[in-house]
């Protein structure tokens, strides 16, 4: 569309029916008790692109709760467009662009009602299960180690050894073992080896 000096109009949005749909599939096998994991791989199985036409993972689906980010925490599936929730910033030692959270009062929110593709009982059904997860004592011990801060030992292969069938990079995999990223977190190999 264009505006009265000609100009494209943009910000305007639509629901696409068959995105809607995978949506509402992701939302429906979480609640029945479907990991995120597992959801992805049988996306990807089923040859259905992802976000921006990726494969799918489960970071995509279950995505960052104080973030806001990620499938199963999006607003606007129950009608709710937020704005300004986080600001990026680069960081001086690495040049990476990292997301930092607003404060709640500087969020914008607007009702858009005709945008809505989730019901309130699926919605709230998943924020539940969402929530018990995250208050699990695995999940709890977790997140009071603040394992992110600790960084990881880099093994003498990482980022050198890639996947003979699909060229995804080898992740390690229990202590000593690597493993195809690609199989592993998307199910998008068949390979399904480990090597020592």
């Amino acid at each position: 569309e264009l505006d009265a000096r000609c100009e494209p109009v943009q910000g305007g949005r639509r629901i696409n029916e068959a995105e809607a749909e995978i949506t509402r599939r992701i939302f429906r096998e979480f609640i029945t008790g479907k990991a995120p994991r597992a959801i992805a791989r049988d996306l990807n199985a089923d040859r259905i692109a992802g976000p921006r036409g990726r494969p799918w993972s489960d970071t995509t689906i279950r995505g960052h709760t104080l973030r806001g980010t990620g499938i199963l925490h999006n607003e606007l599936y129950i009608g709710r467009l937020l704005w300004n929730r986080q600001r990026y910033v680069k960081d001086p030692e690495s040049g990476r662009r990292l997301a930092r959270l607003n404060p709640e009062s500087a969020w914008l929110i607007t009702a858009v009602p005709d945008l809505r593709i989730v019901d309130d009982a699926l919605w709230q059904q998943a924020q539940a299960r969402l929530g018990s997860i995250r208050e699990s004592p695995r999940v709890a011990k977790g997140r009071a180690t603040e394992f992110w801060t600790h960084r990881r030992a880099r093994h003498l292969l990482t980022g050198l050894a890639h996947c003979g069938v699909c060229g995804a990079p080898l992740a390690a995999s229990g202590k000593d073992y690597l493993t195809c990223a690609a199989a592993r977190r998307r199910g998008t190999c068949h390979n399904n080896r480990s090597l020592r």
